[in-house]
């Protein structure tokens, strides 16, 4: 019996008897005698998939001639990590010990190498890798490389499995993170907003306040603070908190009231005492409200009420004395002065004049005059 087999153009085939293979079949048409139907032919489509696992061992210990020839054969050792090109393009970051085989089908393929105690990314590879992001189809395998990315006015922190190393300037730096647990933290060194809102606090005598407190902090030694502090910001918060609340509950409600500056100023200078040997800076802090309770808010109105009401009594006897004392004064130039108090008799009728719509006179003016004002001379 004669048994044919065509292999198309993008396959290739594997000629089997007995569980053996006998022969690799490139494209074209074959035929064999197969009168006991013990030949088996399994054809592969030659689109660059991996070889699988098993099949690709039995090949190499059993038919290692053919692999040169027909194969594609990449081999890591356990301290290399490998980046496979296919046209020149990079497709995988391969990890250390990886062991693949596919059919060669005229792509070019090949491997480059490197050693996993390369911590360091190359600039020429950063910036190809950087580039393949962006491409239709990205790069497999990113798992095995950290690619960070600092912006200006900021600083980076590498830490190699949770110890740091050094500091980053801005830029785009990248690491192989094959056998070390690689991290970058990226820093703004601006000037930054810290609130501390809602803290709730009692004064000496006993009055629950709640204050929002505002601070503007910045770091001046990154690694100083890094190297003490595993959250240099949340600690920072915390001494804000603490610092607050030993300002207020120290002090009565009044001494509050009356200097509010305090409270910023005494903070200031617990923190700047706490700090300085962290890495931190606060450039300036305040307090921004001081929010009472419902009750006490309406017995300090009520307080205030009276106060203001007290000064305006005050105020308006003042005035009241200033006035009482100008009439005497004025009483006693017009008693022995008849001119001066003819003035003020004429001064008197023109206000009352103003409020006049309609005047008739009879008789002449002085006849008015002397009806409107009688002047009762001096009789001896």
């Amino acid at each position: 019996m004669i048994k044919k087999i065509k292999i198309l153009q993008g396959q290739i085939g594997l000629l089997a008897k007995k569980s053996e293979y006998q022969q690799i079949l490139v494209a074209g048409e074959y035929r064999f005698y197969d009168w006991f139907n013990k030949l088996k032919v399994t054809i592969f489509d030659l689109n660059g998939n991996e070889i699988e696992t098993k099949r690709a061992e039995h090949l190499r210990q059993y038919y290692s001639s053919w692999i040169g020839q027909y194969c594609d054969d990449i081999q890591l050792a356990e301290d290399e990590l490998g980046l496979l090109y296919e046209h020149d393009l990079l497709m995988e970051i391969l990890p250390p010990a990886t062991r693949r085989l596919y059919w060669k089908n005229g792509n070019p393929r090949r491997i480059v190498k490197f050693k996993t105690s390369e911590l360091e990314v190359s600039p020429e590879l950063v910036s190809l890798l950087t580039a393949s992001m962006s491409r239709k189809h990205s790069v497999k395998g990113w798992d095995s490389v950290l690619i960070a990315q600092i912006p200006a006015w900021h600083l980076g922190i590498l830490k190699v499995d949770g110890t740091v190393q050094e500091l980053l300037q801005p830029g785009i730096k990248g690491y192989w993170r094959v056998g070390y647990d690689v991290a970058v933290e990226i820093i703004d060194t601006r000037l930054q907003s810290l609130e501390v809102s809602g803290q709730e606090i009692l004064t000496r005598d006993k009055v629950n306040l709640r204050i929002n407190l505002s601070a503007n902090w910045r770091y001046h030694d990154v690694l100083m603070a890094y190297g003490q502090l595993s959250e240099p910001v949340a600690y920072l918060y915390r001494e804000l908190q603490f610092a607050l609340r030993e300002v207020v509950g120290t002090r009565s409600l009044d001494e509050l009231l009356e200097n509010k500056q305090v409270i910023d100023e005494l903070v200031s200078q617990q923190l700047l005492e706490i700090t300085q040997n962290f890495g931190l800076e606060v450039a300036s802090l305040g307090v921004k409200d001081i929010i009472l309770p419902g009750d006490m808010k309406a017995i300090l109105s009520q307080v205030v009420e009276a106060e203001k009401s007290a000064q305006a009594n005050v105020i308006r006897r003042r005035e009241e004395t200033a006035a009482t004392r100008s009439l005497l004064n004025t009483a006693k130039v017009m008693e022995n002065n008849p001119i001066a108090l003819r003035l003020k008799e004429l001064e008197t009728l023109e206000s009352i004049a103003e409020r006049i719509n309609q005047i008739s006179v009879y008789g002449g003016l002085d006849q008015v005059l002397n009806g409107l004002v009688h002047i009762k001379g001096e009789q001896k």
